[in-house]
């Protein structure tokens, strides 16, 4: 049987990394629920359950349901906002192939596991503090579309003001067309969602699609 030593060991593993484990597992089973049986259907109980672990231990970790919920929601968030920089960072001279890049990494993210994707813009919909976590995360969404604007040659003459509102008006068209595409009240393909809507941005911040 293992046991605890002074030094905070159990079984050779510190006490740190054990609650570090431990929060992992509550995270991605708060993933799983959320992103296939909705909030609503997300309890504490539930988690630990599909966690195997006491409900003490989801309070090590987390002060309630809401900060569980948050966490799952910034960890898919923080993915997708990562693999939209990285595209851009791999096509800065090319305003088309940059918007194929992002719009499809990010779209790529939240499809490829379905739980991320319906996390992100669907759930994030019911839940109030998932609803303020997501008006924040578009927000930095939009500043960085409005922050690659203003470094494209044919966007230099078009005043902040306006850039900010195609940042905004892009970012959450883009969602909801996501969400419609999810539950299924948009029947294009992915690669025909992705090339709409990169040769929308493209357009939107003033370059203008090449033929």
């Amino acid at each position: 049987m293992a046991t605890t030593s002074p030094t905070g060991l159990y079984g050779g593993i510190p006490a740190d990394q054990r609650r570090a484990e431990r929060r992992e597992r509550l995270l991605e089973a708060g993933l799983e629920m959320l992103g296939t049986e909705g909030w609503q259907a997300t309890t504490v109980r539930g988690i630990c359950g599909r966690a195997r672990l006491n409900p003490r231990y989801f309070y090590e970790s987390f002060s309630g349901l809401d900060e569980l919920l948050v966490a799952v929601f910034d960890r898919v968030s923080e993915e997708a906002l990562a693999a939209v920089l990285a595209a851009i960072e791999e096509n800065p001279d090319d305003p088309e192939a940059t918007a194929r890049a992002t719009i499809g990494a990010f779209v790529a993210l939240l499809t490829d596991d379905s739980r991320k994707g319906r996390v992100a813009v669907v759930e994030a919909m019911g839940s109030e503090a998932l609803m303020r976590r997501r008006l924040d995360t578009l927000q930095r969404a939009a500043e960085i579309v409005a922050a690659y604007g203003r470094g494209l040659e044919g966007a230099r003459s078009v005043d902040e003001e306006t850039l900010q509102l195609t940042a905004q008006m892009l970012v959450g068209g883009l969602v909801e067309a996501l969400i419609a595409w999810f539950e299924g009240r948009l029947e294009v393909s992915r690669e025909r969602l992705v090339e709409h809507c990169a040769a929308l941005f493209v357009t939107a911040v003033g370059v203008g699609v090449r033929s």
